[in-house]
């Protein structure tokens, strides 16, 4: 699937959870457009009319547009009244039927990338419940734009020329097992099972192919031994994976057991021949 055809189902389903969570009659948003500075809003949740479809919000301009520009959320209570913005987009607001309206920035790698809105049909503040919903909704986005972008480098990685085949190529190996280690860590706190099952199955095609009746690994044992492959200390695992020093050494004594390796060293060869890891 093509990324802006993938950010664009991610904010969709951004917009319904957030309506879903806070209560909010209103919700849109869209992606800010390849090398122009606006956003053109694409998704709408909940709305009356088509006034708001297909509009261009200029950085800078109106409450998205603010939003955009100081890349942080903003919102007004009054949004046809309000000083803080300008009111190029008036027209479309008051169409809708909206006035009480947010903007959280959707911002990846330091780079604004879309916008997601929520509104109410009057006049009135919104609460800081609201809004924290509308930022853990626009972080959810964030989050997995951030982990398809880490997969998508990792299969190009992955499809390069082998280690040693060109000076550099080791560096470049045990970067590809860093990043296999960090996103195999990243999985487990991924809500959407989909997207879980894909980012699994891409590090998946990082290893080599696995022989028959080879050995198996529990998914945290995996976890484990992939950032012990990529150098890590039992402490730094443990910080990682958000687990105890005590419980990564479980994990790592499990693991070498079920590969028949004495040291640490000799666990993540045999896992390697064994195709689990990169």
């Amino acid at each position: 699937m093509a990324a802006e055809a993938v950010a664009t189902m991610e904010i969709r389903g951004a917009l319904v959870r957030l309506r879903h969570t806070t209560g909010l009659p209103v919700a849109f948003g869209g992606l800010v457009e390849a090398g122009r500075p606006q956003i053109r809003i694409s998704e709408l949740s909940g709305t009356h009319t088509a006034a708001l479809r297909s509009l261009a919000v200029t950085s800078g301009n109106g409450l998205g547009g603010r939003a955009v520009a100081l890349a942080r959320p903003c919102a007004v209570t009054d949004y046809a009244g309000s000083r803080q913005i300008s009111h190029e987009y008036d027209v479309p607001v008051a169409a809708e039927g909206i006035h009480s309206v947010l903007a959280v920035p959707v911002v990846v790698r330091r780079r604004v990338r879309g916008v997601l809105y929520g509104a109410l049909r009057s006049a009135q503040p919104l609460g800081d419940r609201t809004l924290g919903a509308a930022v853990a909704a626009a972080r959810d986005v964030e989050q997995s734009l951030v982990v398809r972008e880490e997969a998508r480098g990792l299969l190009a990685a992955a499809r390069t020329e082998p280690a040693g085949a060109y000076p550099g190529a080791e560096t470049g190996q045990e970067q590809v097992r860093e990043a296999h280690a960090a996103l195999r860590a990243l999985a487990p706190r991924i809500a959407d099972p989909e997207l879980r099952a894909e980012l699994l199955a891409a590090c998946g095609l990082l290893a080599a192919p696995r022989p028959a009746g080879g050995a198996s690994l529990a998914p945290r044992e995996l976890d484990v031994l992939s950032w012990v492959a990529a150098g890590a200390t039992n402490a730094a695992v443990a910080e990682r994976l958000g687990l105890r020093p005590e419980t990564v050494k479980g994990y790592l004594r499990s693991a070498m057991r079920k590969l028949g390796a004495h040291t640490r060293g000799e666990a993540v060869t045999a896992a390697r021949r064994a195709g689990l890891l990169p």
